[in-house]
């Protein structure tokens, strides 16, 4: 195999300074300062601030209010992520199938993922508005006066509903372009050997799926975590008072609203070694039970 080679040791490193440099400034640098913040008691205006060592984190976790947003959280990230990849497989699996129209239905399917989040979020509201949603009607329809911000648990369905719907073209993208991707030959021979469908599925296609199907794993769990900001800050409108809050949306309120930034600093640290731990068990067991072609 030819092997790329540099006349200078220096050039490759030049080559990779611009990128070296974004990830310091955006990523390392403010989680050294994080990591610092959260030890001490800080002055909202910045005149001061008093040591205070593992003080902010024991009142997290002495905190009921935290608890129950971790335990949101990971219903919420749970769901999010379950329905939004159940949901675009099983989409991709049909328009898999479908030869005429293909192209239509494949854009009527991926268009919204040129939405915004934000956008997502005032979607939402319109489509559950207390008088004229037409969700909102809908849920009448068996007797279910849906209120969102005025009830916890219509609030957190509809910040899912909303957060899945969002993130289901990304995944049937993925999704179909993994299922175009499989030989036809093993398609035709599966055919022959397995009258059933469903258990073709399941045998030959959802294996071969399985990169395809870890990365999106990994890409979800993220964007529940993290990427759904934008999503739920607008269906709160800042003013979560009793409604489901996330963990991530939870240090915007500490650290922006109540200017706590040792408690909202010691919020990040947490999430930042949560998200390191599940990633290392995603890529140290999940991924040794998935096998690349």
């Amino acid at each position: 195999m030819k092997r790329a080679g540099f006349d200078s040791r220096w050039l490759p490193i030049l080559l990779l300074l611009p990128q070296l440099s974004i990830i310091a400034i955006f990523f390392y640098w403010p989680a050294v300062q994080a990591l610092r913040s959260s030890f001490y008691l800080e002055d909202p205006f910045g005149f001061g601030a008093t040591f205070v060592g593992l003080e902010n984190y024991l009142r997290l976790f002495r905190s009921s209010e935290y608890l129950k947003n971790a335990w949101f959280t990971v219903i919420f990230s749970v769901s999010v992520t379950f329905l939004s990849l159940a949901i675009a497989l099983l989409l991709a699996v049909k328009a898999d199938k479908v030869i005429r129209g293909a192209k239509t239905y494949r854009t009527l399917l991926m268009w919204v993922y040129a939405v915004a989040p934000p956008v997502a979020g005032f979607i939402t509201l319109i489509m559950f508005n207390q008088r004229w949603g037409p969700l909102t009607n809908f849920f009448e329809l068996f007797g279910w006066d849906f209120r969102v911000r005025l009830n916890y648990n219509d609030t957190a369905i509809a910040m899912i509903i909303a957060s899945v719907w969002k993130q289901i073209p990304v995944n049937f993208i993925f999704f179909l372009s993994g299922l175009q991707s499989i030989p036809r030959n093993v398609v035709e021979a599966a055919m022959i050997d397995n009258r059933s469908s469903v258990s073709r599925f399941w045998t030959i296609t959802f294996p071969l799926l399985a990169p395809t199907g870890f990365f999106l794993l990994i890409t979800n769990i993220t964007y529940s975590l993290f990427d759904t900001f934008g999503t739920i800050d607008t269906i709160l409108r800042n003013n979560p008072g009793d409604n489901p809050v996330t963990l991530v949306y939870r240090v915007y309120l500490d650290g922006f609203r109540g200017q706590d930034i040792g408690g909202s600093s010691a919020q990040s640290v947490v999430l930042m070694v949560l998200v390191l731990l599940l990633t290392v068990f995603q890529f140290r067991l999940v991924e040794r039970r998935i096998h690349y072609n």
